[in-house]
């Protein structure tokens, strides 16, 4: 079960849970069940929080700050890719200029489907 305890030392969402995934092919990779965790540099959702994607439902299981330089391939994979180099090169191809800085904290949205 979730912990909420924690949830009161996160700081405010920056942003809505209907903005955490919008990409089409980031969409299609959840859909596949290929992506099922999304970094993002705000806080765009709360644990327990319901996204929908397509008519589908998936509930965000944990929210948690990390650096970039802590990026593992095991994390590339639940972003849908199979390196933190290839999850890199995406990154940047979609922030053109955006710099990679191993000190840099994302905040990492982990979420599964939600039993209906």
């Amino acid at each position: 079960m979730t912990n909420n305890e924690g949830q009161n030392t996160l700081p405010p969402k920056t942003c809505e849970i209907d903005r955490l995934v919008t990409m089409e092919d980031d969409v299609n990779k959840v859909l596949e069940g290929k992506k099922t965790a999304t970094r993002r540099n705000g806080r765009y959702a709360d644990v327990g929080e319901i996204m929908e994607l397509n008519g589908k439902k998936f509930v965000v299981d944990n929210v948690y700050s990390q650096s970039l330089g802590e990026l593992t391939d095991e994390d590339a994979r639940r972003e849908g890719f199979e390196t933190v180099e290839e999850y890199k090169q995406s990154i940047l191809s979609y922030h053109p200029g955006i710099p990679w800085l191993p000190q840099m904290r994302v905040w990492v949205h982990e979420f599964s489907p939600a039993n209906e």
